[in-house]
């Protein structure tokens, strides 16, 4: 049989978008969920492919996304925890503000889905040991946070320039995608040893050796310069990892579904200038690809064949500057 695959897709809403660039407005908590879930859901029924959809807490709190939020687990799509305020700077969190933040979004979540989330997925890539700790102290199976790539910096410089941020709402982003000591971490999947137990790291899949994405909506972005060469550089991404026996993680965002022609305000993101149906079929063509090499499934699924065949490697929580940061708040609180 071909090698398992695992398929996610961040539900990052269309207020956390406008939160993290500095929009106003972003409190009203605008959506498009009733218009994407709906799409999405077709998309991939018609591919008979079953994936993982991290849901942010505040959605799952309001009333008003209940019923498209409803329908993931309804056709027996996987759920999983993105928190819930999406705040991609958890390392300028106390403790005691880390098991709040996930627990409250678990809780809603289960209340609009029917499922307690195993899996978590920091907003934009945030996570600390303390997180960590706090997964294994509350029942996960895995966490999906890291980003092994040289070029967080770059991303974050990208969209510092494009925000409306003051000084206050940069230095919360500071650890925004990244640092360029993510890039030393592996991409295959590995547990973190956390003394008393340990927690298996999922890592979002970068190109081996070199480091560099290939997450969908990268690979669109590329795709508004050439189609051909960006479907011939995702190809490759899926024949290095099959070299070098690298089980990917793929990663998807809602707006690999949606174009400006749908949702106008975000039309800062990267890719934006693409029509939604330009980019849907796209991506059709990208999972096809991804079929051909490997055998897709949610992560769960994913997470649980690789911890029933063991070998995997322990790593010690590495996370420098961020943890330096939680500490720091820990010990003013």
């Amino acid at each position: 049989m071909k090698p398992l695959a695992s398929v996610s897709l961040d539900l990052d809403n269309q207020w956390s978008y406008m939160k993290t660039h500095g929009d106003a407005g972003w409190q009203e908590y605008p959506t498009y969920l009733d218009v994407l879930i709906p799409r999405v859901l077709d998309f991939f029924d018609a591919r008979k492919m079953k994936l993982t959809f991290f849901i942010v807490g505040q959605d799952a709190a309001l009333e008003k996304n209940r019923e498209a939020l409803a329908r993931l687990t309804a056709v027996g799509q996987e759920v999983g925890n993105h928190s819930f305020k999406h705040e991609p700077w958890l390392h300028r969190y106390t403790d005691g503000e880390v098991r709040s933040e996930l627990s409250s979004a678990a809780d809603a979540i289960e209340a609009a889905v029917g499922v307690r989330p195993r899996g978590f997925r920091g907003p934009g890539f945030s996570v600390t040991t303390a997180v960590l700790k706090t997964l294994l102290d509350q029942g996960y199976e895995y966490d999906a946070s890291t980003f092994p790539t040289y070029i967080g910096p770059l991303a974050r410089a990208y969209y510092f320039m494009a925000a409306n941020l003051s000084k206050e709402e940069r230095e919360d982003r500071d650890e925004l995608f990244g640092s360029i000591t993510d890039g030393l971490r592996p991409v295959k999947q590995y547990f973190w040893d956390l003394g008393r137990d340990r927690l298996l790291e999922m890592p979002v899949t970068t190109l081996p050796g070199l480091k560099a994405p290939f997450h969908l909506s990268y690979i669109l972005y590329l795709s508004g310069f050439s189609p051909v060469a960006a479907r011939t550089y995702f190809r490759s991404c899926l024949r290095a990892c099959r070299v070098a026996g690298v089980e990917p993680s793929l990663l998807l965002h809602p707006l690999d579904f949606l174009g400006a022609d749908d949702v106008a305000g975000l039309a800062f993101f990267p890719g934006m200038q693409l029509e939604g149906s330009i980019k849907r079929e796209r991506v059709g063509h990208y999972l096809e690809d991804l079929c051909k090499y490997f055998r897709p499934v949610p992560m769960s699924v994913h997470a649980r064949d690789l911890a029933t065949r063991g070998g995997l490697p322990l790593r010690r929580p590495d996370f420098g500057a961020r943890d330096s940061a939680a500490r720091q708040v820990q010990g003013v609180a």
